[in-house]
């Protein structure tokens, strides 16, 4: 058996996630933004390295590029036998169980763990970590004095240099990961039975298939326990529990959905009324209309793209600040016209919101209308920017108090096609509305086909060379635009039905 702590973790919140990867792990559902977590975790992890002075990392590598497990559990045997102070990824092993300590501080006359993490909140899946980290250093023999959790502060703002003792702050779990030690036997004793079993374990459906984290299995779960699609699990704005309470009451097929409470809503009856008579599109004309009366032309159609910083890189910024570095503009100058576009992309290496905010209100005049999808999270990110730049706020704010939310004849049910299922986003929408437009697919893309994959290659853009700077740039560029055409042919499609 080799139990990591994250395997232990995954354990704890499933016994059949640990089996599903050992026996079947091509069952799993790739997570696009693993990735970028990862990277995230790393960034976070080096730079708490250094929050008590020197130390001495042991992360070895072997010729292929995977972690050396056993020159590093060696290396720190060592530094621990010679006192060492501060040891980082301090890695041990038992029968089968592993662990590599994050910072191992010698204090109190033994060590005590430090588990650096790049949340802003202490969660129990910590202390499950920590609590694991704990019983095998022990079994190594090694005087744990203190558990802690290393988290980030969300309240910091960065003025200047770094200031790691404010980025971070530390909690004591030790009383927390004293209730959760007492289990950590019992856990591997199960673990070590369920890895040699080869029969599947028979474990439902439950809460615990997206808590602490979202299971990479839950779809092959769902077919093994013959989960219908659609199903309870694709109703529109419902949340997990429920769904998890509806399907072990026998209410999971569309069917038995039908006249049940949860279909009380009325986009929820909408959406089973329209999958079981296989019906097309809903149109409320009135309603549609209404919405249309409020625009006034010229329309500009805004979309930003934005970077979620852990480690705050700009003066006023704090740690997972939204970032706007980019827009897409749409403008159409009267009812039937054409759509001009412009387009705004920051240079990697410098804070973006500067020249954003400048380009922006030159690109959009005050008292116009100004649609986005979902508005709010446009209106929050120029809330930031007037608040930052209070020369530009009331230039900014005109921008944001004209704008209208392009959602709204689909979130309040004016407009339902059957294709869109459970959801409203944009990415939804656009291909009920165009299934056979291969302009307007977001697949046909080259490099960055959502919010996230341009969150992730914007901040690596500067360490590139200039080859793949430029295609990564256009490619950004190309995805944005994507996102203020397809409002413009959204808009298009809602006065063609409305009249």
């Amino acid at each position: 058996m080799y139990l990591s702590k994250s395997k232990y973790c995954k354990l704890c919140q499933c016994p059949k996630i640990l089996w599903l990867e050992k026996y079947k792990p091509d069952e799993a559902v790739e997570d696009a933004s693993a990735q970028a977590r990862f990277d995230t975790g790393n960034r976070v992890g080096d730079l708490a390295m250094g929050l008590f002075g020197e130390f001495t990392e042991v992360t070895a590598y072997k010729p292929d590029g995977t972690l050396d497990l056993d020159s590093m559990i060696a290396k720190t045997a060592e530094l621990v036998a010679r006192g060492e102070d501060n040891i980082c990824e301090a890695s041990f092993s038992h029968n089968g169980l592993y662990c590599a300590v994050d910072i191992l501080k010698k204090q109190d006359g033994g060590y005590t763990i430090y588990e650096v993490k790049s949340s802003a909140h202490v969660k129990h899946v910590y202390i499950t970590d920590v609590a694991y980290q704990k019983y095998v250093l022990e079994k190594c023999g090694v005087n744990v004095t203190g558990t802690y959790v290393v988290n980030i502060n969300s309240d910091y703002v960065r003025r200047g240099a770094l200031e790691l003792d404010k980025l971070f702050k530390i909690t004591d779990v030790a009383q927390f990961v004293g209730e959760e030690y007492s289990e950590v036997e019992q856990n591997v004793a199960a673990a070590e039975a369920l890895l040699s079993r080869a029969d599947e374990p028979n474990i439902d459906i439950d809460v615990y298939c997206s808590s602490p984290y979202e299971c990479a299995f839950f779809e092959y779960c769902k077919r093994a326990h013959g989960v219908p699609n659609p199903s309870v699990f694709d109703l529109y704005n419902l949340a997990l529990a429920k769904k998890v309470a509806a399907y072990k009451n026998g209410l999971v097929s569309f069917d038995k959905l039908r006249n049940s409470e949860l279909c009380k809503n009325k986009l929820r009856a909408r959406q089973v009324d329209f999958a079981l008579r296989e019906l097309g599109t809903y149109i409320d004309k009135s309603d549609i209309r209404r919405f249309l009366d409020r625009l006034t032309y010229p329309l500009y159609f805004l979309d930003f793209e934005t970077m979620q910083l852990v480690v705050p890189e700009y003066d006023g910024s704090k740690p997972y600040s939204q970032i706007p570095f980019q827009y897409s503009l749409h403008i159409i100058r009267e009812k039937g016209g054409d759509a001009e576009h412009k387009e705004f992309l920051a240079e990697p290496e410098i804070d973006p919101r500067r020249a954003l905010a400048e380009r922006l209100v030159s690109d959009i005049p005050q008292g116009v209308t100004t649609l986005a999808y979902n508005k709010n999270f446009e209106c929050a990110r120029i809330n930031e920017l007037a608040k930052l730049f209070p020369d530009l706020s009331e230039r900014l704010c005109s921008i944001r108090d004209g704008m209208v939310d392009l959602i709204v004849p689909f979130h309040n049910g004016s407009y339902y096609n059957r294709a869109m299922g459970g959801s409203f986003s944009i990415k939804s929408v656009l291909p009920a509305i165009f299934p056979n437009d291969p302009e307007l697919d977001y697949h046909n893309l080259d490099g960055v086909h959502n919010g996230s994959e341009a969150m992730d290659i914007f901040p690596r853009m500067k360490n590139m060379p200039p080859e793949e700077r430029e295609k990564a740039r256009k490619n950004l560029l190309e995805y944005c635009k994507l996102d203020t055409y397809a409002m413009v042919k959204i808009l298009r499609e809602l006065e063609r039905v409305a009249e």
